[in-house]
């Protein structure tokens, strides 16, 4: 083997540039492609959301509108209110101080709210929660019937639910929730307020799933 035979087999070929730009740019198009595609992934989960939130807040209005209709004589009549979709009544109106007896007008209230209540129980997949709520003052001394406005609360609010379902409302479509003196609408400082907090509200809610129905019921 001649001298420049060991030469020139000992020096590798150069590789050209244009093929190292090549792969350079490859490589450039390749992760261009990747952010792109999740760039429009991105936008269109967005996309998806908003239009999932605008279906939502449609419905929300839809039913809301629903039931101010269904309850317009008992709402014109003064003799409950409709605030986002929760139907309140006085408490004064409904039992008196201290007492889960239904008073008469109480219950002439609750009569009137049967039919719109259950034509639209029909017309929409919901159930009804009745919630108790109180004031922040504690149960008198010598009412021993009632450990504390926890009691109160889920009596009243069972006193409410079993009214509703003498009336008609299938049980299968309305339970008892209580509060007691948590979340207030107006202050415990002075009467009035407290007054307000002394409540009832009937809240039409979507019906649980499958599973959370026999969740609920271990």
């Amino acid at each position: 083997m001649s001298a420049g035979e060991d030469i020139d087999g000992g020096v590798e070929p150069a590789v050209p540039t244009w093929a190292v730009f090549g792969d350079l740019m490859s490589v450039l198009l390749g992760a261009f492609v990747l952010i792109l595609v999740s760039v429009v992934a991105v936008q269109l989960e967005l996309s998806t959301q908003l239009e999932r939130e605008v279906k939502q807040h449609q419905e929300e209005t839809r039913r809301r509108q629903t039931l101010e209709q269904a309850l317009a004589a008992p709402l014109a009549a003064g003799r409950v209110t409709l605030i986002n979709g929760r139907i309140g009544i006085s408490g004064s109106v409904l039992f008196a101080l201290n007492s889960d007896q239904l008073q008469p007008e109480g219950r002439e209230v609750l009569k009137s709210l049967i039919e719109p209540l259950s034509a639209y129980l029909k017309a929409n997949d919901e159930i009804l929660m009745v919630s108790g709520f109180t004031d922040d003052q504690q149960v008198r001394e010598g009412n021993r019937r009632f450990a504390d406005n926890w009691d109160l609360s889920a009596q009243r609010a069972l006193t409410v639910t079993r009214a509703l379902i003498d009336e008609g409302v299938p049980s299968s479509l309305v339970f008892a929730a209580a509060f007691g003196a948590e979340q207030p609408v107006a202050s415990n400082a002075d009467e009035e307020g407290r007054a307000r907090n002394r409540r009832v509200e009937i809240t039409p809610i979507p019906k649980p799933s499958n599973g959370a129905e026999a969740a609920r019921g271990q």
